[in-house]
């Protein structure tokens, strides 16, 4: 497959709520993206939109000036969807179907007031028959089965949990755009009242607006662009066994991480230890550490022990979402993750740039989906 990098990224600002729709989230960041680029919006001839409905895509194409057929697709789902765009936007360009793709996020469960993720489980027949009923809804309680098990098995504890919200919370304080910018210590995150145990207020992604977008192109044609190119060097696909449903699943307290990251370095020809920094989907803390110990980065286990000490803070051993990530810049289902780690390697960061960052890693999540992408700095 011929090479692709990104060339443009692009968000609107972060808030809890924007009180704007949709679409024109969507636009902006877009808008932002080609600019960026140093490009026309006339140059885009490929949409990936997770989220956005199918009106909604269309009505985007027009506001950006696309005026004739234009390539459209997405694959998986949630964070999974916006990390393996990539993917399918080579494989759109590989066809010759597309030149010029521009993936874009948008949220608004903050200004519609419907943070409860657990809604598209609550419609699964499976899941409202055979999960619902013995506990497992809404979002927070499934994964905090899952974390408390990791506790009971592996020795994981409330301190290493609270490592992870610590570290995005220190790395928010030095992003411009970003939601919980305020400090967090160790005695505050223990003050906070757990809403189900193992799990806190800050053990949770935020419930906010806004969007984010970036553009992908063959990596020949990057070199006359505005700015240094962001290479793909890798950009894969993983799915656990029994699906969506947790009670099927073999390996409980794996995410599909398992599949996608083993594919992510090979395809890139690199290995953990030379990644410079990690862009993880943060839906909870204990997801940061099983994610972690899933891609390769430690053993099964000892995910609680990686992320102490300030190992996973700017300045660590592998820094972990530098902007805050999900957890305390904004949850926009790792579209904020990919538009950080192509800062970060273009040096663009400022105070929270992590020093000679060279290879990022950024992963997308949902229950049973999760995408793998390596990039590399021009």
């Amino acid at each position: 497959m011929s090479p692709i990098s990104i060339v443009g990224v692009g968000e609107t600002r972060y808030a809890k709520r924007l009180h704007r729709d949709l679409d024109s989230l969507a636009l902006e960041a877009a808008e932002v993206a080609v600019r960026d680029a140093g490009l026309s919006t006339r140059d885009i001839d490929g949409i990936i939109a997770p989220g956005v409905d199918y009106a909604g895509v269309h009505e985007l194409a027009r506001n950006l000036g696309i005026d004739g057929r234009f390539f459209c697709a997405e694959s998986m789902h949630g964070g999974a969807g916006v990390v393996s765009a990539p993917l399918v936007a080579q494989l759109a360009i590989d066809a010759g179907l597309a030149t010029t793709v521009l993936c874009v996020q948008a949220i608004v469960w903050g200004t519609e007031r419907s943070g409860n993720v657990g809604l598209p489980h609550a419609a699964m027949r499976m899941k409202a028959t055979f999960e619902i009923p013995f506990g497992w809804y809404p979002q927070i309680v499934h994964f905090a089965g899952m974390a408390r098990r990791h506790m009971e098995l592996y020795g994981t504890t409330e301190e290493q949990l609270a490592a992870v919200a610590i570290a995005c919370r220190k790395h928010a304080a030095l992003c411009d755009n970003a939601v919980m910018r305020a400090p967090l210590s160790l005695d505050e995150y223990r003050r906070i009242p757990l809403i189900a145990d193992p799990f806190r207020a800050a053990d949770c992604c935020l419930v906010n607006d806004g969007a984010a977008a970036f553009i992908v192109t063959a990596a020949e044609r990057a070199h006359d662009l505005a700015k240094p190119a962001v290479r793909v060097l890798s950009a894969a696909q993983g799915m656990v066994r029994g699906g969506e449903f947790s009670t099927l699943r073999p390996e409980y307290l794996c995410t599909a991480a398992i599949d996608s990251g083993p594919k992510a370095f090979a395809q890139a020809g690199v290995r953990p230890a030379d990644i410079d920094f990690v862009q993880i989907y943060d839906n909870f803390t204990a997801m940061v550490i099983e994610q972690l110990e899933d891609l390769g980065f430690c053993a099964k286990g000892e995910g609680g022990p990686f992320v102490a000490d300030g190992r996973i803070e700017r300045g660590g051993a592998l820094p972990v979402n530098t902007a805050g990530g999900q957890l305390a810049q904004a949850f926009v289902l790792s579209a904020n993750l990919m538009v950080e780690a192509v800062r970060q390697l273009r040096g663009e960061c400022g105070a929270r740039q992590v020093a000679n960052a060279k290879l990022g890693l950024v992963t997308g999540y949902t229950g049973a989906e999760h995408a793998t992408v390596i990039l590399g700095a021009a």
